[in-house]
Formats: C-alpha cells, structure tokens, sequence
C-alpha cells in the first residue's frame, strides 16, 4: 500500500513514523508547505518527498493523510473524494460549519471512506468506560464531567487559525462524551474567560472555558477546558452513575495533589502534552485507517460523527456569544 500524507508537523511526524514502520504500507509519499521539513522527515524514514500536493493526487496512491493546516482540510478532502481515495484527517473537516458540510457533501457524492482523527475514541481508559456504561454497570448516568487542559498553551500564530478553544479543544470532549454515553447533546450553555496572557485576546479567543451539556435523555454533562496548566497535561471523563462512578484518565501521572493528609502523593512524572498522553491511540487510529483501506473493517469514525461534534462547538460558541442556552436544533447539519 502507497500512502500520501500532506502535512510534516508534530502530528503529521507522529503518524507517518507509525505508517513508515506498518507491515502492510509499502511506501510513503510525503509533502508540507515546509519543503525542508518534509524532506527532513522523509530522510529520517527512508521516505519520498512530493513537491506539493498535487503530486500526491498524481503519483499514484492508494490513500491520503491529512495533517496539514485546519484551513486546507476541507479543499484537501474534497480533492480525495474527487479522485477516488479513502482519506483519514486530522480534526476538523473544515473551519467552519459550511465549508464542513460541503466536504461532506463530497464525499458523499463520491462514496468515498473519510476517518477522521478522534484519538480518544481507540484509547483503552475511554474503551473501558464505554464499555461500562453501554453494559449497564453504572445505572441510569446522571451526571459527566469532562476536562482537557494543557499544560503550555498553543503558539500565537496557531491561535488565530484554530477556531476557538470549543472547536480545537473542547471538539474531542463533546466527541467522546457522545461516544462514550451513546446519547446526543440536546441543549448547550456555555461561557469563558480571556483573562490570561493576552495572546488569547488578540486572537479573539479564550484560555479557560466551560459548557453545560444536557443530553437527549437529561443527564447533565459539565465541559471544561484550560490553555495554561502548569501542573501538567490533565485529560479526565468522569462519569458517575446511581450504581457506581468510574473516572478514566486517574492514574500516577495525572497531574493533580490532594490536600488530604491521607491522599495519594502528587505524580513525579505527569504528562507534558497530547502526544504523550495518547501516544498509543494515536497508533491504533492510524492501524485501524490501514484496516479500512484493506477493506477489513468498518470505518470507526467517519465524518458525520466529526459534524456533530463540530455543532455541540458552534452551539457553544452562540450561547457564549448571546449569553443564552442553545438548542442543538438551531445549528444547521442535524440528522435528518
């Protein structure tokens, strides 16, 4: 299998060193804007360097990683399904809710595979604790908090592309939160803060934000995020039941101390950053893609699940805007 992956930072490095290295992928072919850094990459895997992306769509490949900038998401995964290949991306299809349901449409049109990247979904804490809910162990789920905060914030220039710390940050709580639960997220409230460096204020964004979720069947879900932990990577979904609670992501590298006198000790190593945290989902989505393409599995993740997730954000995003709870029946791309 000959694979072409359009995009040479972190997440893109990650991946094509897990490709590189999988049995049933022959060969890359690898581009970035960067054309150092794409060749730097592609030397480092004994990989071939394309000049830019259209060279990828001619040189004959069997599917496409895309891991390039959020903005050319949506122009590259209309270009895969025109040419008739199976694509995995990175979150998000696109930058905004319109440009996302046309990439859709697309692929739609075309009937092609789209995966998109939502890690948590293939880490083993997350696994579990669906596992738990869907068998019934927990009763009737009451409440959910969910939390992701990072321990340096993005870049300043990433700021100003990401869309928002509901849409880049919060998007894979909401996604998980409906993985896990099996529920859709009815209504939304939401507000934030942008009192931190000021960095968040010239990109019209926030450090610190919070939604309310209350899903179809009214169990309440609280969403946090935080751009500046300094604790560390801290990523938890707790979801608490009327027979049992369970917690994923508490281990002795989660970066929290307890004030008890007989607590657990603070971890001596707690995780740094994403990569880190989720280094073996991010394997095992890219495993499952190379599946997909083999025509072994079903598609874990295709775009319509990106979508919904795409307009808890957009919901949340209004609610902070006009101070008011949104109901997920205003934003547009709902099931029909």
């Amino acid at each position: 299998m000959r694979i072409g992956l359009i995009g040479a930072g972190r997440i893109g490095t990650f991946h094509a060193t897990t490709l590189s290295r999988h049995r049933d992928v022959g060969s890359l072919i690898i581009t970035d804007v960067d054309t150092t850094r794409a060749h730097d990459l592609a030397d480092r895997l004994g990989e071939t360097v394309a000049p830019g992306v259209d060279e990828i769509f001619t040189w004959g490949v069997d599917a496409v990683v895309i891991t390039a900038a959020t903005s050319a998401h949506g122009e590259l995964i209309g270009r895969a399904a025109r040419s008739g290949l199976p694509v995995f991306c990175e979150k998000p299809v696109a930058v905004d809710l319109p440009s996302t349901l046309g990439a859709l449409a697309e692929v739609d049109a075309a009937g092609t595979v789209l995966q998109m990247g939502f890690q948590r979904r293939f880490d083993s804490g997350y696994v579990t604790a669906r596992e738990a809910v869907r068998a019934g162990r927990l009763g009737r789920l009451h409440t959910v908090r969910a939390l992701t905060a990072d321990q340096t914030p993005p870049p300043p220039a990433y700021l100003s592309v990401s869309g928002g710390i509901y849409r880049d940050c919060l998007i894979h709580d909401f996604d998980i939160v409906r993985w896990v639960t099996g529920r859709e997220v009815a209504t939304v409230y939401a507000t934030g803060s942008d009192a931190g460096h000021a960095m968040f204020r010239e990109a019209h964004d926030l450090d610190t934000a919070v939604a309310v979720l209350t899903l179809e069947d009214g169990t309440l879900v609280t969403a946090t995020a935080a751009r500046v932990n300094g604790a560390g990577y801290d990523v938890r979904l707790e979801l608490a039941g009327e027979l049992d609670t369970v917690v994923v992501g508490l281990d002795d590298r989660t970066p929290v101390a307890s004030t008890e006198p007989s607590g657990p000790p603070p971890a001596d190593k707690p995780w740094t950053g994403f990569l880190e945290r989720f280094a073996a989902a991010y394997e095992a989505e890219i495993a499952a893609f190379v599946e997909v393409v083999r025509g072994e599995r079903a598609n874990p993740c295709d775009g319509r699940e990106a979508l919904h997730a795409l307009r808890v954000a957009e919901a949340c995003e209004l609610s902070r805007r006009e101070h008011r709870p949104v109901n997920l029946g205003e934003i547009p791309g709902g099931r029909e």
